[in-house]
């Protein structure tokens, strides 16, 4: 069973990444209409799961909601944060993502495949720094 996530420090985790709390309640937040409201920010509310670990959902709302949930992700994922985010589920709406605590799997795992391209990017490039090193050495150069 994995740790249990509060509502309250993933609030608090957003409000210090500089979004809104709205304080809406778990019956507005589950009435939808994100766009309805007029100022961007977010609400959170405890979620059981079907394993019994308590999660959080987290809903972004305003005008531009979707910018919201996007800065919302973004700012969970970071690795000081250490949360794993979810935008599926059966229980969640568009303007919603689940949260929850990473496990110590997800934390070792490279956060994005531009992070492994770069690795993979720097690996080619010092092989074929090695490669012509090895010519040079042997009297070899490259005629171009």
């Amino acid at each position: 069973m994995s740790r249990a996530t509060r509502v309250s420090t993933i609030r608090r985790h957003l409000v210090e990444g500089g979004l809104v709390d709205l304080g809406l309640s778990e019956a507005a937040q589950k009435a939808g209409h994100p766009a309805r409201h007029e100022t961007d920010g977010f609400a959170a509310r405890q979620h059981v799961d079907a394993t019994g670990a308590l999660l959080v959902i987290v809903g972004a709302y305003g005008p531009d909601w979707f910018t919201t949930m996007r800065e919302a992700r973004h700012r969970l994922e970071q690795p000081y944060v250490t949360c794993h985010v979810d935008g599926e589920g059966p229980e969640l709406a568009d303007n919603e993502l689940l949260v929850r605590w990473a496990t110590s799997a997800e934390l070792c795992r490279p956060a994005s495949g531009q992070l492994a391209a770069l690795i993979r990017q720097q690996e080619t490039q010092q092989r074929a720094e090695e490669q012509r090193r090895g010519l040079e050495d042997a009297g070899q150069s490259d005629l171009f």
